[in-house]
């Protein structure tokens, strides 16, 4: 992997958790103009978050920005050669995105200081950096997540379908951001769709180190869903795709 596409991932990752940690910041915390704005303000901003996190990142490293994004792509190469990526780029794209994702997180953290200051739930000061499920059943939770990032991984392996790939490269970033929309406004409401181990794990590590004043705890005993679940998911993705589509796309 080249210092370019670990970079751009960095940067990529970065905007997107400062844009879509923001937003929860802003709705959640005390305070905030925009505070109780609710769940469609969320994931339509994260939606553009994503579209940010693409633009800058895309022409460089392919804006995977997600480690099981990265993970569907070297399951796609391991199973069909030449398509995907190798899994010795993996490591770095991995880096990258979970350093972007805590350096976002803490730009949120300084954005909002005095709104974590004002606001008395740890709970909701939790929330801005990590997902965490309304109903706690691990089981399920986790199968949320292989659901919503398994949609996630299938749809952007997708757009590259030979019918597909010349109407949308004119739509750049765009198809990717309603995607995301989408799985936010239809599966989002289990977990809160982490669906990115980086987007969970980088911010949670900010939270747990930063002197947030009266965080509480960071919960790490969930911490291992948005992780485990959106890797299977996009694993899971990477495999069904070449599956399908060996004989109709990855000639």
């Amino acid at each position: 992997m080249t210092a370019a596409k670990f970079l751009a991932e960095i940067f990529g990752t970065g905007m997107l958790i400062l844009l879509g940690d923001g937003v929860v910041a802003a709705v959640l915390l005390a305070k905030s103009k925009a505070q109780n704005a609710g769940w469609i303000v969320i994931t339509t901003a994260w939606a553009l978050a994503v579209f940010c996190g693409v633009i800058i990142a895309g022409p460089v490293s392919g804006a995977h920005l997600n480690p099981a994004v990265t993970l569907g792509l070297a399951v796609v190469g391991a199973m069909h050669p030449g398509s995907g990526i190798t899994w010795g780029e993996v490591p770095g794209y991995w880096a990258g995105e979970l350093i972007g994702a805590f350096i976002g997180a803490c730009l949120v953290a300084l954005h909002y200081w005095d709104h974590f200051k004002a606001t008395e739930d740890p709970g909701l000061k939790l929330a801005v950096f990590s997902t965490g499920p309304n109903i706690r059943n691990y089981g399920l939770n986790v199968i949320s997540e292989i659901i919503g990032t398994f949609v996630l991984v299938f749809v952007v392996l997708s757009f590259g379908h030979n019918g597909n790939a010349a109407g949308l490269a004119s739509l750049g970033a765009l198809p990717v951001a309603l995607l995301v929309w989408s799985i936010g406004l239809s599966l989002g409401g289990t977990t809160g769709y982490a669906i990115n181990p980086a987007r969970d794990l980088g911010p949670r590590i900010a939270h747990a180190i930063l002197p947030i004043p009266g965080k509480g705890t960071s919960d790490w005993e969930y911490s291992w869903v948005p992780i485990v679940g959106p890797l299977i998911g996009g694993a899971l993705a990477g495999a069904v795709y070449v599956i399908a589509f060996t004989n109709y796309i990855l000639k």
